[in-house]
């Protein structure tokens, strides 16, 4: 048996062999050792065997791993007349799965003695029968097999008969009683004889039947059949009435002793007088049953024919019925055994199932093909006989699909084929292989300053096609990321004090009321983790820029010393809105010069810091007239004697925005005479430091008369280096490169307005006035820096402040 299991499990397959009728407890076999396991890792690993049906007359001991007999063993019982008696047992080792097949071979013993089916038998023979007629009897029946089943027969002594036995095959053999002596009923009517019958087995068993023979007299000539025996086929599940057979026999006698009757012999069984049925006039056999190939694929009938002498005789013949098999029966598919769900990061050859597939039928008929549907990922592998595998072919993804409906279809091969499905759910479980991601990779979000702290200001979303903790997405605001804070007041300020992500939603809030003039831009990262095991993550890049709401009023700068016109000196007013300035203008000025120069700034940008100065006071045709964009104050015209010793003009500067705001300037112009205003010009030049002017009007012709011969001259040589000064700056202006470059603290602000309104930002380190010829260079305006200058001294320097706050260009 060791030798035996060892070249078995070479071969691929473990055999075991064992005697029917063996103990319970009884080893089989070393199963554990023969599959190659370790002591100790059958139980650890969960051998045992998989029930198909039937319970199995052996186990698998725990503990050792043995295959022993845990019930009795019945050859006869487990495999009828067929020998070998295999059992095809499945073996299972879980962890990692396993499957193997094991053979266990039930030898016979001599454990049933050979049986007849009646304890005794009566018949008739006519005394007229002639020596060598032979008499058929019904053999005995062993249920073992091989040797224990050949069957031998004796007679009991006697003068007038003899046995004959032909051949080994029970279905073919023939058991007769051969007359070999004349029989005399006067002498001995009556003859009892004891058949025996012997098995082959070792310690022979043995059976025994009465003979009892009546001797008649009369009809000498019995009927004779055409032939001894009739092979008949049929296909399985023809009609009943089906005509099978026509028997025919004759008679040698005349009158009433060559009527010929046919019957079923007395030796059939209910069974065979079930399926079919004789005309006892015509010997035609029609069937009368349902026959099932799968139940029983032959049958043998002995038919008399008998005449109606006296007394009858008769004879017999047998038919022998083969059942064709025809396509009746499709396939049949069990799940023995289903491991789910799979992991989506299986190995591919990762066993998910095991299978077994059977067909009733026989030959071409029973064979049968498997495939699974879909193809893939999943496959089938023929592991033994009638049982496949259902093995992992390809990776899985349960993000593209989380659930597959398997179909296994067999086909046997018969025409037309049958086909059978077996549907198998195999769900797919989930890994954290996906990061979050988010649909784009820059987000770019327009916010209106001074909104409310708290206000969200975004909402932003990332995908994870895991499920459970694999898929739950938390967000936060990301220090780590490149840019991830915004410049302010001259110092960094990280993201996270202007901006906060709720974790579950992320939502984009705000901490705090964002400001333009503070930040303009302000760039983040927003990082979204999964609870994966480990977590995965993801990033997106946010770009918030701040849209300027007008919330600043323009505000008027101090005057500056020197200008393009008269001198012009100022203080700054009381309030933030409004200011004081005066200046000086000549009687006989023309029209068209330069008096003064209104400065205003607007910490807004855009079209909210783009100012335009109006002439409020006086209204109607006055001598003054103040540029739209420029806040320069010329004259209107020539300025008359008429006019007045001083002019008050009230200058509004207002910016575009929405509503609009404004500022108020009051402007003093004093009228005085050439050299006096060219005087009070010089000294306010000298004087502008100190923030006060020198104040000129009629009432000071007499003290300014002593000085006039001495300052004459200098006022005339002042006035014309001015003259040549203004004309050396106005020449260098006009022909001077159209592209300009105002340096200046602070990023500039690019803005372009379309017709729509709509704005582009470009941030620049240096602020750049590129203006192009042509009809549209209207279109582009260049901002200045949109802070006002802080007090002090550095204020009053006119070319040392801050730039205007709006260059138009036309």
């Amino acid at each position: 048996l060791v030798l035996q299991a060892a070249w078995a499990l070479v071969g691929g397959q473990v055999r075991y062999s064992v005697p029917e009728e063996a103990k319970a407890g009884t080893v089989v076999g070393r199963l554990a050792q023969d599959l190659g396991l370790e002591a100790g890792e059958a139980e650890a690993r969960r051998l045992r065997l998989v029930s198909q049906g039937r319970r199995a007359s052996v186990e698998v001991s725990g503990a050792s791993g043995a295959l022993v007999v845990s019930s009795r063993l019945d050859r006869e019982e487990l495999c009828g007349k067929s020998a070998p008696c295999a059992l095809r047992l499945e073996v299972l080792v879980e962890r990692p799965l396993r499957v193997f097949h094991v053979e266990l071979e039930v030898t016979d013993i001599n454990d049933n003695a050979p049986l007849f089916r009646e304890n005794e038998e009566a018949f008739t023979i006519a005394e007229s029968s002639l020596p060598g007629s032979r008499f058929p009897l019904e053999g005995a029946s062993d249920a073992d097999i091989g040797v224990n089943a050949q069957i031998s027969y004796a007679l009991s002594p006697t003068d007038h008969f003899t046995l004959d036995h032909q051949g080994n095959n029970e279905q073919r053999a023939s058991l007769a009683l051969i007359l070999t002596k004349p029989l005399d009923r006067e002498t001995l009517p009556v003859h009892r004889l004891v058949l025996t019958a012997s098995d082959g087995g070792r310690s022979s068993l043995t059976g025994t039947m009465e003979l009892v023979i009546s001797v008649l007299d009369a009809n000498d000539n019995a009927p004779q059949f055409n032939q001894s025996v009739y092979n008949v086929k049929v296909v399985e599940g023809s009609e009943p009435g089906t005509l099978l057979l026509t028997l025919g026999a004759t008679d040698l006698d005349e009158g009433i002793n060559s009527d010929i009757i046919y019957l079923f012999s007395r030796h059939v069984t209910a069974e065979i007088k079930e399926m079919f049925t004789i005309d006892e006039n015509n010997g035609e056999i029609r069937l009368r049953g349902k026959l099932d190939y799968e139940e029983k694929d032959s049958y043998e009938v002995t038919v008399e024919a008998r005449d109606k002498g006296t007394p009858p005789l008769s004879s017999h013949c047998s038919v022998e019925l083969q059942v064709l098999d025809v396509n009746d029966n499709a396939p049949e598919v069990w799940v023995t055994s289903l491991s789910v769900p799979v992991s989506e990061d299986a190995a591919v050859g990762t066993v998910v199932a095991l299978l077994s597939v059977s067909d009733r039928d026989s030959g071409a008929n029973g064979r049968v093909r498997c495939a699974v549907w879909p193809a893939s990922p999943f496959g089938l592998v023929s592991t033994f006989a009638g049982s496949y595998s259902l093995v992992l072919r390809e990776a899985l993804d349960r993000e593209r699909v989380s659930e597959y409906e398997v179909e296994v279809r067999a086909e046997d091969g018969g025409s037309p084929s049958l086909r059978a499905r077996r549907g198998v759910r195999v769900p797919v479980s989930d890994v954290n292989d996906n990061a979050p991601a988010f649909a784009q990779a820059v987000y770019t979000v327009l916010a209106r300053e001074n909104n409310a702290a708290g206000a969200e200001l975004a909402r932003l979303w990332a995908r994870d096609p895991d499920e459970a903790d694999n898929g739950r997405v938390r967000y936060s605001v990301w220090e780590g990321g490149a840019g991830g804070g915004a410049s302010a007041g001259g110092g960094w300020r990280p993201a996270s004090s202007y901006v906060s992500v709720d974790a579950e939603s992320g939502r984009v809030w705000a901490l705090q009321p964002l400001d333009y003039e503070e930040v303009q831009v302000l760039q983040f990262e927003v990082r979204a983790v999964d609870a994966g095991e480990p977590p995965l993550c993801g990033n997106a890049t946010v770009q918030l820029f701040v849209v300027d709401e007008n919330d600043n009023a323009p505000a008027l700068l101090p005057a500056g010393g020197g200008g393009p016109g008269p001198g012009l000196a100022g203080e700054a007013a009381s309030g933030p809105g409004s200011g004081a300035l005066w200046a000086w203008a000549a009687w006989g000025a023309p029209a068209g010069q330069v008096v003064a120069k209104i400065r205003a700034v607007d910490a807004d940008s855009g079209y909210n810091a783009w100012l335009r100065y109006e002439l409020w006071e006086p209204r109607g045709k006055g001598p003054f007239r103040v540029g739209l964009y420029s806040g320069e104050v010329s004259t209107a015209r020539a300025l008359e004697e008429a006019d007045g010793p001083r002019q008050r003009l009230v200058i509004v500067v207002r910016d575009h925005g929405e509503p609009a705001r404004s500022a108020t300037a009051t402007l003093s112009v004093s009228l005085v005479e050439g050299a006096e205003a060219a005087l009070s010009a010089a000294g306010s030049s000298s004087s502008s430091g100190s923030g006060t002017g020198l104040r000129a009007g009629p009432g000071a012709e007499g003290g300014a008369a002593a000085a006039t011969n001495v300052w004459l001259v200098v006022a005339i040589c002042a006035v014309s280096s001015l003259f040549l000064l203004a004309v050396v700056l106005y020449g260098a202006s006009r022909w001077a490169p159209r592209a300009g470059v105002l340096s200046g603290p602070g990023p500039a602000t690019l803005v372009c307005a379309s017709e729509v309104g709509s704005w582009s930002y470009s941030q620049r380190q240096s602020r750049s006035l590129c203006v192009a010829d042509g009809a549209g260079k209207c279109d582009l305006m260049v901002f200045s820096p949109n802070f006002p200058p802080p007090p002090g001294p550095a204020a009053e320097n006119g070319s040392g402040g801050k730039a205007p706050s709006l260059s138009p260009l036309a």
